[in-house]
C-alpha cells in the first residue's frame, strides 16, 4: 500500500472516531450533571482522553508519512511509535485521576456523608457509550491491523477501554439506583473501577512503545521466519550478524551472507534483490533491508 493512500486511511478511521468522542462528550458529560453520577462524569473525562489522542494520531501520523530526507534517513516512523507513547501516558495520567476521585468520595461515605443517588439519565448515557465505543473499537482495530499502524491499534484499544470502563459505569450506576441510597457508594467504585482499566490499557500501550524506542529487536518467531526466507535461496551460506527493529509500521532488517567467492559481482546483486524482493513481499514494502556480502 502507498505511503499516501495508507495516511489517507489512516486520517479517515482517526477522523470517525474523534467525531463520536466529541459527541460522547458532550452527552456524558451532560448525563453525568445532570445525573449526579461521579462515575459518569468519570467515563466522560475517559471520552476527552480519547478524543485528545485522536488529535495525537492525526498530528503524529502526517509527520511519519514524510519521505526520507537528509536528517532522517530511516524516514519518521518513529513519530508513530511516539504517537502510541503519548497515548499510553494521558491514559495512565487519566486513570490515577479517576481514582483518585473515586477513592476521595468512597472516603467520605466511610466517614459518614451521604451521597446523591445518580439519576437514570446516567444510566441511559453508560448504556450507550458501551455500544458505540465497542462499535468503535472493532473498527479502529481492523484499521489498524489492515494498515500495521501502531498509532490506529493503540487508539482502538483506547475506544475498548472506554468501552469497558463503561460496562462498569453501567453497574455501578444502576446498582446506585435500584438498590437505594445506603448504595450509592457504588458509583464512584464504578469509577475506581473505570481507572484500574484505564491504567490497565494505558500500560499495555506504553511497554511495546518504549520496547521500540529502545530499539528492542523484532520477535524471535519474526527473525527466525526471516532466517528461513533467506536460507532457501540458492548459492547463501553462513547466514549470520541479524539485526532487526522496528520503525513505526515497518521494519528494519539488516544481516550478512557467504556467497562462493567466484560470483560475479552481477550475479550476487541479483540474488540479493530477490532476497529483498522476498522479505518485501513477506513484510510489506516499506521493509528497510541492507545486506552485506562476505566470500565463503
Amino acid at each position: 500500500m502507498e505511503v499516501a493512500e495508507r495516511n489517507k486511511r489512516i486520517y479517515k478511521v482517526t477522523v470517525v472516531g474523534s467525531i463520536v468522542n466529541l459527541l460522547l462528550i458532550i452527552f456524558k458529560f451532560a448525563a453525568g450533571i445532570l445525573g449526579r453520577s461521579s462515575a459518569m462524569i468519570a467515563d466522560a473525562v475517559h471520552s476527552l482522553s480519547d478524543f485528545i489522542t485522536d488529535v495525537i494520531v492525526i498530528a503524529f501520523v502526517k509527520i511519519s508519512g514524510r519521505p526520507n530526507d537528509k536528517d532522517h534517513e530511516y524516514g519518521h516512523g518513529k513519530y508513530e511509535t511516539l504517537a502510541a507513547l503519548l497515548i499510553g501516558v494521558i491514559l495512565l495520567l487519566v486513570g490515577f485521576g479517576i481514582a483518585y476521585n473515586g477513592l476521595s468520595s468512597i472516603i467520605s461515605v466511610i466517614k459518614g456523608e451521604e451521597l446523591p443517588a445518580p439519576g437514570m439519565i446516567a444510566l441511559i448515557g453508560a448504556l450507550v457509550s458501551i455500544l458505540m465505543k465497542e462499535g468503535l473499537f472493532q473498527y479502529t482495530v481492523i484499521e489498524g491491523r489492515r494498515l500495521k499502524s501502531d498509532a490506529v491499534i493503540a487508539n482502538a484499544w483506547h475506544h475498548r477501554s472506554d468501552a469497558l470502563s463503561s460496562i462498569a459505569t453501567t453497574i455501578g450506576i444502576g446498582g446506585a439506583i435500584l438498590l437505594g441510597n445506603k448504595w450509592t457508594i457504588l458509583d464512584p467504585l464504578a469509577g475506581v473501577l473505570v481507572s484500574i482499566f484505564i491504567m490497565t490499557t494505558a500500560v499495555r500501550l506504553i511497554k511495546p512503545s518504549l520496547d521500540e524506542l529502545m530499539e528492542r529487536s523484532l520477535p524471535e518467531s519474526t527473525e527466525l521466519e526471516i532466517r528461513s526466507i533467506v536460507k532457501k535461496f540458492e548459492g547463501v551460506y553462513n547466514f549470520h550478524n541479524l539485526y532487526t527493529r522496528k520503525i513505526g509500521g515497518y521494519y528494519a532488517i539488516e544481516f550478512a551472507i557467504c556467497m562462493n567467492g567466484d560470483v560475479s559481482v552481477k550475479n550476487a546483486h541479483e540474488i540479493i534483490s530477490t532476497i529483498e524482493d522476498k522479505l518485501r513481499e513477506q513484510f510489506g514494502d516499506r521493509t528497510h533491508i541492507m545486506i552485506h556480502v562476505e566470500p565463503l
